[in-house]
């Protein structure tokens, strides 16, 4: 439990760091050559949340099988197949650098958001699995609803990002509730001795 801890911690703080404190700074008023080492940690910072996370996948679904073989296996695939998408948004992202100053950077800034959007997406039904699984364990109650929630979070915040942008400053707020879910499956981890 305290290994599937460590590694949720490790994605979060990744995660966070990669998206808020370098490539979000370093992309809000345009790239310029200044903001490259940022892009090039937050690509470091990502791969590692991606590492992590394969970790994690396989950690789980040790974890779980007992509850539901089937439903744990569901949600390793869709936390790894999440975790392919990214991978593959990063590559583009790491063309950026290459192509400063033509019309093409931009575009891989975008492509990588839309496979982060669609990696989150997976993820999101990852969550509703994940609900599943915790109900009939010893996770605190509130965690399955709070899991539940997230998942959809995800899934529409995703959706609306890729079908309708213009929507998307409005659902942002709710990722308040990913952050606060994370954060609790992840302390739980931490300090459980067992499922």
């Amino acid at each position: 439990m305290r290994r599937a801890g460590g590694l949720y911690l490790i994605i979060i703080l990744s995660g966070l760091s990669a998206e808020l404190a370098l490539r979000g700074p370093a992309l809000t008023d345009g790239l310029s050559a200044a903001d490259i080492p940022a892009l090039r940690l937050s690509l470091l910072a990502d791969l590692v949340m991606l590492v992590a996370d394969v970790g994690l996948a396989v950690v789980f679904y040790r974890l779980l099988r007992c509850v539901n073989q089937s439903k744990a296996l569901a949600a390793m695939v869709l936390r790894l197949m999440q975790a392919g998408l990214i991978g593959g948004g990063l590559v583009l992202l790491s063309g950026v650098p290459l192509t400063m100053g033509s019309d093409l950077a931009p575009v891989l800034v975008e492509l990588h958001a839309n496979g982060y959007d669609l990696g989150l997406i997976l993820f999101g039904v990852n969550c509703l699995i994940m609900a599943q699984l915790l109900c009939p364990t010893r996770a605190p109650f509130v965690l399955s609803p709070m899991l539940a929630g997230s998942g959809l979070v995800y899934i529409g915040g995703s959706l609306t990002r890729l079908m309708a942008p213009g929507w998307s400053a409005t659902i942002e707020p709710a990722y308040l509730l990913c952050i606060l879910t994370e954060a609790t499956l992840c302390i739980w981890l931490l300090r459980s001795k067992g499922l």
